[in-house]
C-alpha cells in the first residue's frame, strides 16, 4: 500500500475512533440521555404530574441557590449539621444539574459547578472524619456509606453539566476530586467495599457511576467485580457494616446482586434496608443499561432487580409502610425518595405494569427523566389499575433454598399476617426464627420492634444505632417466637446464626376459608426443634378471619419455654387471676429479658386462657391451651433503661417450665369495635369458646377448636410429610379422617 493508502487509512481509523468516543463521552448519559432530555422538553406543558414534581423541584433549587452554597468542615455524627449540609447539597447538585438540562438555564450548571469546586478546594487536604464509631470512616461524613451516597448523586451532576464545563475545569475536578474521592472509598477502605452488603452496593454504585461519566474502564471493572487483592483475611465479623469476607465469597454490584436476592426479589436484609439499597441497585444498573446494554446490568439474575421492586412493595401494609423485619424504623414506606425511582425505573423499563401506576399516584411525584415522564404520561391518560397485594410467600438466598418470608392477607388487607423464617440477614438479621407479627389495616395488632435508633436525630447518639439495639431489638424475646431457657436463638451469636435458616415445611393459600403457612427450624437451639404453623381461617361464626398458631416444640432434654405476644394497645380483660408486685424488677439479666418489667403474674384455673385488648378502636382476644403449671406473664419493656432509649411498650407471655416435648395453641382473634364518639362498645367478648389439642405425635397434630354459637373447626397438620399428593388417614376419638396434602380443615 502507498503512502497515499495509508493517510487514507489512518484518517479513517482516525475518524471511526474519534466516533466511538464521541459516543462513549456523550453527556448526560448515564439515568437522563440526550434524547430523552429532548423528549422531556417537548412535553412540557401537557403532563400534569410532571409538571408539578418540575415546579416543586425548581422552587426548592431556587431557594438553595438563594441561600448560597456552603461546604462546612465535616465534624457531626448522622442529624448534626456538618453531616445534614454535605447530604442536602449531594440532593440539590443532582436536581440542580437535572434543571439544567431540562430548563436550559445556565445558573443551575455554574451552581453545580461552583459547589463542585468548593469540594475541589477542600477535598485535597482533608483528613478523615474525626468521628471515630464506623469501621470504615469517610471524610465529608463518619462512614464511608455517606461519602458513597455523595459519589453517586455528584456523578449525576456532573455527567449534566459535563459538557459545559471547559476540559481544563473537568481536569481540574477529576485529577483533585473525583478520582481521589473514588480510590478513598474503595482501594483504601476495602472492608467497607469488598463485601457483600448494602454499604458496600453503594460504594460500587459510586465508583461505577464515576467510571461510566469518565469513560474509565479501571473504574468500571473496579465496580462491577470489586478489589482483586484487597489485602483482608477471610471470616465473619458483626460490625456496623456486617461481615467483612467469606472464604471464596467474590465481591462488586454483579456479586451483590447475585448473594443477597433471592430469584422472588426478596433481599436477605429486610425491606426497610432493601428500599434503601434499591436506588444504588436500580440507578448505577439504569446507567450500565444506558452506557454499556451490551452487559445488560439491568436484566442479570433473570431480571431480579425488576421482580425486588414488586416484592418491596408487597412487603408494605395497606399504608404502604414497610413490614419489620431485622432492623427497621416504623413508618418507613413506598413514598420515600428511593421508591419513587424504583416505580418509575421498574414501570418504564420492566414491562409498563399498570398496577405500579397506581403507586406512583400515591406517591404523587415522579423523577425528572424519561421513566418518570412516561409514568406522569400513562396516569394522565388513565392507564393505571389498582395494584393489589395479594398473599405472598418469597424465598430467601441466593438460590431461593435459604427458608423465606409469608404474607398472608384477607380481603383488601383487612388482616395480614407476616411470618418470618428467613436466613439471617448479615449484619442487620435479628435472632428471631418463626416470628410472627400481625396487621389489620395499615394498624400493628402485635408487633415486630423494629430497631432502637432514632436516624438523624442528633440527641440520640448522633442518629446511630444504640447499644439496645444489640440487648434488646435484636434479642429473640423481643419478637413473638420461642425462647428457650431465656436464650436468644443461636446464643446470639452472628457466625452461628449466618450458617443457618428455617425450612419451608408447606405454604398454601389456594383455599378461601384457610390459607396457611408451616415452617421448621432446628439449629436455633441444640437437641431442640420447633416448627411452626399458622393458618388464616374463616368461619361463619366469626365477623373476620382468625389466626390459628400452632407452635410445635420437641427437645432432647427439659428446657424452660417462652412465648412472649407484644400487642398495641390496652390491655381490657383476662379469664386469669394475677398479681402485680408493689415493685416493679427485670424478668432477667441478660439476652433482652434485663429490659423488661414484670407487671404481672398469674396462672391458669381452666387449660384454656384468655387475654384480650383494645387498639386502633378495635378488640382482640388471644386464647391459648396451657398447662395448670404455665406462668403467665405481664411485662413492659423499659428496664434498665437509664436514657429511655426503649419504648415502653407491654407484652403478654406464656412460659411452660421443666419440659421437653409440648404444642402451644393459640387464637388471635379481632372481633368487635369501641367508638370513642358515640361511646358505644360491641361484640367485646371473644367468639371462641375453647380450643383442644387432640392429637399431638411425631406425624400428625390436631386442634380442635368450638365457638360461643355452637360452631366447630378441626385442623390437622401432618407434621413429618408435606407432599401435595401424599394421602393420609388417622383416627381421633373414634372417628376416621382421610384426606390428602398436608393439611385438613373440618368445619362445622
Amino acid at each position: 500500500m502507498n503512502n497515499k493508502g495509508l493517510t487514507k487509512l489512518f484518517l479513517v481509523a482516525s475518524i471511526l475512533c474519534l466516533s466511538v468516543m464521541s459516543q462513549a463521552q456523550n453527556h448526560p448519559g448515564l439515568i437522563l440521555t440526550k434524547s430523552g432530555v429532548e423528549e422531556i422538553r417537548t412535553s412540557l406543558g401537557s403532563v400534569p404530574l410532571f409538571d408539578q414534581t418540575l415546579r416543586d423541584v425548581k422552587e426548592e433549587i431556587d431557594a438553595e441557590i438563594t441561600t448560597g452554597i456552603y461546604t462546612p468542615i465535616p465534624k457531626d455524627y448522622s442529624g448534626g449539621y456538618t453531616h445534614e449540609r454535605h447530604k442536602r447539597n449531594f440532593i440539590v447538585a443532582q436536581k440542580a444539574g437535572v434543571l439544567f438540562q431540562i430548563l436550559q438555564d445556565e445558573k443551575y450548571a455554574k451552581y453545580v459547578r461552583d459547589m463542585l469546586f468548593q469540594y475541589e478546594a477542600m477535598y485535597k487536604d482533608l483528613p478523615v472524619h474525626p468521628q471515630t464509631r464506623s469501621y470504615a470512616r469517610g471524610k465529608l461524613f463518619w462512614q464511608c456509606l455517606n461519602d458513597s451516597n455523595w459519589l453517586v448523586f455528584m456523578s449525576q451532576a456532573y455527567d449534566t453539566i459535563y459538557e459545559w464545563l471547559s476540559p481544563n475545569e473537568r481536569q481540574q475536578l477529576e485529577n483533585n476530586l473525583f478520582r481521589p474521592f473514588a480510590d478513598f472509598i474503595s482501594l483504601e477502605n476495602p472492608q467497607f467495599y469488598n463485601r457483600i452488603h448494602n454499604h458496600s452496593t453503594w460504594g460500587n454504585a459510586a465508583v461505577g457511576m464515576l467510571g461510566l461519566v469518565l469513560d474509565d474502564e479501571e473504574l468500571i471493572e473496579r465496580a462491577l467485580y470489586g478489589i482483586e487483592n484487597d489485602g483482608l483475611e477471610a471470616g465473619l465479623k458483626d460490625n456496623d457494616g456486617g461481615f467483612i469476607k467469606v472464604e471464596g465469597q467474590k465481591a462488586g454490584f454483579l456479586a451483590n446482586l447475585e448473594e443477597p436476592f433471592s430469584p422472588d426479589g426478596y433481599f436477605t436484609e429486610g425491606p426497610y434496608y432493601q428500599r434503601y439499597a434499591m436506588y444504588p441497585f436500580l440507578i448505577f444498573a439504569l446507567a450500565m443499561h444506558n452506557k454499556k446494554p451490551e452487559l445488560a446490568v439491568l436484566e442479570h439474575k433473570n431480571g431480579v432487580l425488576m421482580k425486588a421492586v414488586t416484592a418491596l412493595l408487597n412487603l408494605s401494609d395497606a399504608d404502604g409502610e414497610f413490614f419489620l423485619l431485622n432492623d427497621a424504623q416504623k413508618g418507613m414506606s413506598y413514598k420515600s425518595r428511593e421508591l419513587v425511582t424504583a416505580v418509575d425505573i421498574a414501570y418504564y423499563y420492566g414491562g409498563f405494569n399498570p398496577q405500579l401506576l397506581d403507586v406512583a399516584k400515591a406517591q404523587n411525584q415522579v423523577t425528572l427523566d424519561q421513566a418518570g415522564l412516561a409514568v406522569a404520561k400513562d396516569l394522565h391518560s388513565g392507564k393505571a389499575h389498582t395494584f393489589i397485594k395479594k398473599s405472598v410467600n418469597l424465598s430467601d438466598g441466593p438460590d431461593g433454598n435459604q427458608g423465606g418470608v409469608s404474607v398472608i392477607r384477607y380481603g383488601n388487607e383487612d388482616l395480614s399476617l407476616v411470618f418470618k423464617y428467613t436466613a439471617h440477614g448479615l449484619s442487620h438479621g435479628h435472632y428471631d426464627k418463626l416470628s410472627f407479627s400481625l396487621f389489620e389495616h395499615g394498624n400493628e395488632v402485635l408487633q415486630d420492634y423494629g430497631l432502637v435508633r432514632f436516624v438523624n436525630i442528633e440527641q440520640k447518639g448522633g442518629g446511630n444505632y444504640l447499644k439496645e439495639n444489640n440487648t434488646w431489638a435484636k434479642q429473640t424475646v423481643a419478637h413473638n417466637t420461642l425462647v428457650q431457657n431465656e436464650t436468644s436463638h443461636f446464643n446470639g451469636d452472628y457466625a452461628t446464626g449466618s450458617q443457618y435458616h428455617s425450612f419451608l415445611h408447606f405454604y398454601n393459600d389456594d383455599n378461601e376459608n384457610i390459607q396457611i403457612v408451616s415452617a421448621k427450624e432446628t439449629n436455633a437451639y441444640p437437641g431442640t426443634e420447633f416448627h411452626r404453623t399458622m393458618a388464616m381461617i374463616k368461619h361463619h361464626d366469626f365477623e373476620k378471619p382468625f389466626v390459628l398458631d400452632l407452635l410445635k416444640v420437641s427437645s432432647k432434654r427439659k428446657n424452660q419455654y417462652d412465648l412472649p405476644f407484644y400487642y398495641l394497645g390496652q390491655m381490657i380483660d383476662t379469664n386469669f387471676d394475677y398479681q402485680s408486685p408493689q415493685q416493679l424488677q427485670a424478668l432477667g439479666k441478660s439476652n433482652g429479658y434485663q429490659h423488661l418489667y414484670l407487671e404481672g403474674k398469674g396462672s391458669a384455673a381452666d387449660d384454656n386462657i384468655q387475654f384480650t385488648w383494645l387498639g386502633n378502636h378495635r378488640y382482640y382476644t388471644l386464647t391459648s391451651v396451657v398447662d395448670q403449671a404455665d406462668e403467665l406473664l405481664l411485662t413492659r419493656l423499659g428496664a434498665n433503661d437509664p436514657k429511655f432509649n426503649l419504648r415502653r411498650d407491654a407484652g403478654f407471655m406464656l412460659r411452660r417450665k421443666n419440659t421437653s416435648n409440648t404444642v402451644f395453641a393459640s387464637i388471635i382473634e379481632p372481633h368487635g369495635s369501641y367508638s370513642p364518639v358515640t361511646e358505644l362498645s360491641l361484640n367485646s367478648n371473644s367468639n371462641v369458646d375453647r380450643i383442644n389439642v387432640v392429637r399431638d405425635d411425631k406425624h400428625y397434630t390436631a386442634v380442635d377448636i368450638k365457638t360461643v354459637n355452637g360452631g366447630q373447626m378441626l385442623l390437622i397438620v401432618a407434621n413429618t410429610d408435606a407432599n401435595d399428593s401424599k394421602s393420609h388417614r388417622i383416627k381421633i376419638s373414634n372417628k376416621t379422617y382421610k384426606w390428602q396434602g398436608p393439611f385438613f380443615l373440618k368445619v362445622n
